[in-house]
């Protein structure tokens, strides 16, 4: 009996380091990753790894990890691209994006980039929205600060605190559609956070992946505006979500594109970029192609800790309560480590849901990635956790 128990307990063990083996070492099955975009396949392979952007970045959004730079914290103007702020701002302080107002006389007539609008004529704030990140509509820029905050100036004193929320400490805002300005600038590196944040709101993200929408025009005989969107990656690209274009003669031409596959959410921002879809497209699909997202762990217990005082000892479970997904080459997944680093002084009793700990990840010694680790109900926690044994891969 108590041989057939020890090899019960050792293939418990192996099955459990056979399942973690094969999440770390299975090769990347390129046939999942390749993308079949006609204009990536005819791309000049000689000028793949050639980066034309004064300033770019390409980031896993879901994980925030920076997979490919170049001089991504330059202070460069960003042109319309400065209107994923205007957007995101707009969204989170209106009240009703519904509601239709008068279109201010301020708003009528502005330069560049338009989508017409009227003075009196009357528009929600989600339709200029659409004319503001579709057709890039400097008028509806203008509008949606003056409805919202009273004037441009309070508006952009508000894309300028939202700055600071995000502690992006090299991004200044003097004008809501990016009309050039020299103190009006941003990073590659800033402009991938903002858009990250704003591509975690439902209704930012439903409007830029738009492609084409009708909005309402009084002054039209059959009463709709027809709005398509500028992004042509939403066209030619797997996955494609968004984002802007932008284009002054100071700050060339500028965008913001993303995709998602799968777990997986690219961004990729590039400033003063002649052939802006282009690079950023290559960029996108470089970065599915060496990249899978790769599961570290799952939520739930990884292991447990011996707690001590003075009159009694407690054994805690240890639990991280969401998963820890992060994208890897396949080099990476071969020299990915983890450490558990439990606080001092714990002493018994421990409660349910303190957090007790940390576990950290490192690709060779450079700190990738942390999660809190905290206790969970002992006395629900009967099963003992064999992940623990396995765990000597993990110093």
């Amino acid at each position: 009996m108590k041989i057939n128990k020890i090899i019960s307990v050792f293939l418990g063990v192996f099955l459990i380091f056979l399942q973690f083996f094969c999440v770390f070492y299975t090769p990347i099955n390129n046939k999942l990753l390749n993308n079949s975009s006609a204009i990536y396949k005819n791309i000049n392979k000689k000028n793949e790894n050639k980066i034309t952007s004064k300033g770019m970045i390409t980031i896993e959004s879901n994980s925030g990890r920076i997979l490919y730079k170049k001089d991504e914290n330059k202070r460069l103007p960003m042109a319309s691209t400065t209107k994923i702020l205007t957007a995101i701002v707009a969204i989170e302080n209106c009240k009703n994006l519904d509601k239709k107002h008068k279109i201010p006389a301020n708003s009528v007539g502005i330069e560049g980039s338009s989508i017409y609008l009227r003075e009196n004529e009357h528009l929600s704030i989600r339709e200029l929205l659409y004319g503001l990140m579709l057709r890039s509509g400097n008028d509806s820029a203008v509008a949606i600060a003056t409805i919202i905050s009273g004037s441009v100036e309070n508006f952009v004193n508000l894309m300028n605190d939202f700055c600071k929320k995000l502690n992006l400490e090299n991004t200044n805002i003097v004008t809501v559609n990016g009309l050039h300005n020299d103190n009006h600038y941003t990073t590659a590196y800033d402009l991938a956070m903002i858009t990250r944040y704003a591509l975690s709101n439902e209704i930012f993200a439903e409007i830029v992946s738009t492609k084409n929408i009708k909005i309402d025009d009084e002054n039209a005989k059959n009463g709709v505006r027809y709005l398509k969107n500028k992004n042509k990656l939403l066209t030619i690209l797997e996955g494609a979500d968004g984002v802007k274009t932008g284009y002054t003669k100071k700050a060339g031409k500028c965008f913001v594109g993303s995709a998602t596959r799968g777990n997986m959410k690219i961004i990729c921002v590039v400033l003063d970029c002649e052939t802006m879809f282009d690079e950023c497209l290559e960029l996108i699909e470089k970065a599915f192609n060496n990249y899978k997202m790769i599961k570290l762990f799952a939520s739930g217990n990884i292991s447990e800790t011996t707690i001590v005082n003075d009159k009694k000892s407690q054994i805690i479970p240890v639990i991280l309560k969401d998963d820890i997904l992060y994208p890897l080459t396949k080099k990476e997944i071969l020299i990915i480590k983890g450490k558990i680093i439990f606080n001092n002084n714990l002493t018994a009793p421990i409660s349910t849901n303190d957090e007790i700990g940390e576990l950290k990840i490192y690709l060779e010694n450079n700190l990738i990635f942390s999660q809190k680790l905290y206790t969970i109900n002992v006395e629900k926690y009967k099963e003992k956790n064999l992940f623990k044994k396995i765990i000597k891969r993990f110093w």
